[in-house]
């Protein structure tokens, strides 16, 4: 018979035991070794069979084994430490608190993002989205910077997988109790579960509960939309990570953004955390949460045109994806449905609201709302994860620039980091801590700092080979267990399997390839030449083997297709000892992965990786990099600590060809340059060149790789601006700056350059002197505009064939007489500072103390044909 509800009856801990519960609540455990060595003192056997989980386990414990501890004189004086230990940590000052001029930084940041990757006992992430949202909760908890997360809880999170006996890709959803997770409700005074609740159409209603999270020093909310108030449909609405149709993904995202912010002012008004002055969206699912802003300030009396500018100015947005098919986007008619006088946020015009998200631009599809052109629309700041994705995205929403070149579309990069407490593995914490001391390798691995990472040259070489020995062999049995488990799961009986006693072998040179199984990620480019493959896997002398790891969304069968593909492959009597899969990839199983091998495989299509943070956390490990120069390799690769894979991006290949030429290079790479590299020995017995190359992927990368680095970029480069632009937007200020911007809008097809002349015969000539100077004379009508709405410019730098400016330099003229009939002349000098095809050409902007780019309203002026002497320098 079967249960119709299930829940755990936990034991009450003894008085002396009662900060096990703080320990075990506060996700901190998941980053700090000391902790969870602790719970694995309370019952080595129930903490493994929990899966690592304290909450779990504390469930699990009898109560006489509590009972014996609650009388353990040296268990308690470990806890009491513990306890200390996170109390510190989550008061104390750090890194933000330190900061000169931290008055001036946001008193709080409020971050939403649909998923959550923290620890592999709370299943709320999918991939790479994910676990950059946990692992930038934790760099701020680490660095103490003042971040409230905001998220949904998904019943369901994404899901587990499995194979069918001839490799198929089969999904499981087990349920998940909030009570059996690290979680707490937040709660009334009185007591009483706090809620939001959403408008639908119909007079229909979506409530949500609000749980709550610690994560170390940081607070993340989860709505729960499973609760009696909602009727069947709505309680499914966060019943699973990135499921259903697009209402069901609709109704997510306005929960997520718009009752993320009510959620967020409840928390506040609650605990008194300061309110929130900047608030960040990673990715744009979350991007409904500005148009909530915008309804609190009309019901404070800014209209809409007001209340956008003030909140632009305290928004950040970080996009992800670097192709148009990564991005939400919904039916006009669907969203226009959900808001309004029927539905939510009925003070707000719906076209308003429209507008904001609709791809109103050249090669935009006019009928559709796209969740990143709201984003972008609705932040001042926006970012890519890379320096090339910072440039694909801006080629990718030029659209909404319309007249500037790519270069000059106001969307920033800050790189990618991973949270190193979390992704290296102990072993290699203890080396680092055995050469600099545990509080210096702990700053390290948080803080940062090239000189705390220089210290990895002084380690011998035999202790780098001998930690890379037992971090494989500790991967070669952890394989050998999943991938009996899978077998048993695939219907494989105890006496087919023996073969997996033999399966890898810690002495070969081991390849990682893990993530999830979109098309453009190329799972079975290994594949390409099976026969070349199954050469390097065989070798004789150099043998190779392969851990492959990855999940494909349920709703792709291509993606499953590719899965198949490989389990086949690797399923052959004749390689299966040297290339498995393993099934239900998630952050337990990347935890043991990445410091077992010995090359990181990344072999996406170019441009197509954001960053790629696999290869950080393998990076961080020890592991070498075998990568399409793709995302964060593309920027920090050196041929010292890793290896580029060519691309054959020409126009001329098809995507056959491509693939293999691509994949003819791999082999090559591995055949003749890895793994003699792996294999060759020195005059010690020992690989010197690749032990070389391991220590400087340490002593170069590791700073760079850290979500610690990154955060503080996010700090200085975006929160900060933004919450000094936050503070400048008064009402006043924005009201006025609304009042501007629809001014210049208005006159701007008034505002001409009409003629342009220079001081200098050589340029008449299309011949100058390098290192001279022309002197720049423009005239512009400026119509009803006065010069301190605009700024005149003249551009210049090389020039291409077709006379594009390439490398350009930008140097504002000076107005210098004129007013009549709003004609203008502005003057200035320019510097002919580079030899070669040189050209030069001006452009008018508008220009507001309160903007944070010049090219924010998307508006230019340059000159028609023949207004002036020619566009062209010629410099010897």
């Amino acid at each position: 018979m079967k249960a119709i509800r299930r829940f755990t009856v936990r034991p009450v801990l003894p008085d002396a035991l009662k900060p096990l519960s703080d320990l075990a609540r506060n996700l901190r455990w998941s980053w700090q070794a000391e902790t969870r060595d602790l719970f694995r003192s309370v019952d080595p056997e129930r903490w493994a069979a929990a899966g690592g989980d304290p909450v779990r386990l504390l469930g699990s414990v009898p109560s006489a084994r509590l009972a014996e501890l609650a009388g353990d004189r040296r268990f308690l004086r470990r806890l009491s430490a513990a306890a200390d230990d996170l109390a510190d940590y989550t008061s104390g000052d750090r890194w933000y608190q330190s900061q000169e001029r931290s008055a001036e930084l946001p008193a709080a940041i409020a971050y939403f993002s649909p998923e959550f990757g923290i620890t592999a006992a709370l299943p709320q992430y999918s991939g790479g989205l994910g676990i950059l949202a946990g692992d930038h909760l934790k760099a701020a908890s680490d660095l103490g910077v003042p971040l409230i997360g905001v998220g949904l809880l998904y019943r369901h999170g994404y899901f587990r997988q499995s194979l069918s006996r001839d490799g198929w890709q089969q999904e499981h959803y087990p349920v998940l109790d909030p009570h059996e997770l690290a979680l707490a409700p937040l709660t009334e005074e009185d007591g009483t579960p706090c809620h939001v609740t959403l408008a639908l159409p119909g007079g229909r209603r979506l409530t949500a509960r609000i749980w709550l999270a610690r994560v170390g020093r940081i607070p993340l909310l989860l709505l729960d939309s499973d609760v009696e108030e909602n009727d069947l449909g709505e309680r499914d609405v966060t019943d699973r990570l990135y499921g259903g149709g697009s209402e069901h993904r609709l109704l997510q995202e306005m929960l997520l953004g718009i009752g993320g912010v009510r959620a967020v002012r409840t928390y506040c008004r609650l605990t008194g955390h300061p309110a929130p002055e900047v608030f960040h969206t990673n990715e744009g699912h979350a991007g409904f949460l500005g148009l909530e802003r915008i309804a609190e300030l009309s019901d404070a009396g800014l209209d809409f045109d007001a209340a956008l500018e003030a909140v632009r100015a305290g928004t950040v947005f970080t996009t992800h994806t670097p192709v148009p098919a990564g991005i939400d986007r919904f039916d006009r008619e669907l969203v226009a449905r959900h808001f309004g006088p029927d539905a939510e946020l009925p003070g707000i015009d719906v076209h308003r609201i429209l507008h904001l998200g609709m791809e109103s631009y050249a090669g935009g599809e006019p009928n559709l709302f796209n969740m990143a052109v709201m984003g972008l629309r609705l932040g001042q700041r926006a970012n890519g994860v890379s320096l090339l994705h910072g440039h694909v995205s801006r080629e990718m929403f030029s659209g909404l620039w319309p007249g500037f070149d790519a270069e000059e579309v106001p969307i920033t990069s800050v790189t990618n980091g991973v949270h190193a407490p979390t992704w290296v593995a102990p072993e290699v914490v203890r080396l680092g801590a055995r050469q600099i001391g545990a509080q210096r390798a702990e700053d390290a691995m948080t803080v940062g700092g090239s000189d705390r990472w220089d210290s990895v040259a002084d380690i011998a070489d035999q202790d780098i080979w001998e930690l890379r020995r037992v971090l494989r062999e500790k991967l070669v049995l952890e394989v050998r267990t999943r991938l009996r488990a899978s077998w048993r799961q695939r219907g494989a009986g105890t006496a087919e399997l023996g073969w997996i006693d033999d399966v890898l072998d810690p002495d070969v040179l081991t390849i990682g390839f893990a993530r999830r199984v979109p098309s453009y990620k190329r799972l079975t480019l290994m594949l390409r030449d099976r026969d070349r493959l199954m050469e390097l896997l065989l070798h004789p002398e150099r043998p190779v083997q392969i851990v492959v790891a990855g999940k494909a969304h349920p709703a792709d069968d291509g993606g499953k297709r590719l899965i198949q593909e490989l389990v086949r492959f690797a399923d052959d009597p004749r390689v299966r000892h040297r290339i498995v899969f393993l099934p239900d990839y998630g952050m337990a199983m990347a935890q043991k992965l990445y410091p077992g091998c010995d090359v990181w495989l990344n072999n996406p299509l170019r441009p197509l990786e954001a960053c790629g943070t696999s290869g950080m956390k393998a990076a961080l490990n020890g592991c070498l990099n075998l990568s399409v120069l793709d995302g964060w390799w593309d920027e920090w690769y050196q041929p010292d600590f890793g290896w580029a894979i060519p691309t054959a991006d020409g126009a001329a290949t098809d995507d056959d060809r491509r693939d293999e030429l691509e994949a003819a290079a791999l082999y090559d790479l591995l055949e003749h340059r890895v793994a003699p590299r792996f294999y060759e020995r020195g005059r010690g017995g020992l690989p010197d060149r690749w032990i070389q190359m391991v220590r400087q992927t340490l002593t170069h990368l590791g700073p760079k790789v850290l979500a610690g680095r990154m955060v503080r970029e996010y700090v200085e480069r975006l929160y900060a601006p933004a919450a000094r632009a936050h503070r400048a937007l008064t009402p006043e200020a924005a009201r006025e700056l609304a009042a501007w911007k629809a001014r210049v809008r208005g006159a701007w097809s008034r505002v001409t350059v009409e003629h342009v002349e220079t001081s200098s015969a050589a340029d008449r000539a299309d011949r100058a002197e390098l290192g001279a100077s022309l002197g720049v004379r423009v005239r512009v009508g400026l119509g009803e505009l006065a010069p301190d709405d605009v700024e005149v410019q003249v551009v210049s730098g090389r020039v291409d064939a077709e006379d594009r400016i390439a490398d350009a330099s930008v140097v504002p003229l000076k107005p210098a007489g004129g007013g009549e009939e709003g004609r203008w002349v502005y003057e200035g000098p320019l510097s002919l500072d580079r030899a070669g095809p040189f050209g030069y050409t001006v452009r008018i902007l508008p220009s507001h103390p309160l903007l944070a780019s010049p090219t924010e309203l998307g508006l230019l002026a340059v000159p028609p044909e023949g207004a002036g002497e020619g566009a062209g320098v010629l410099m010897r």
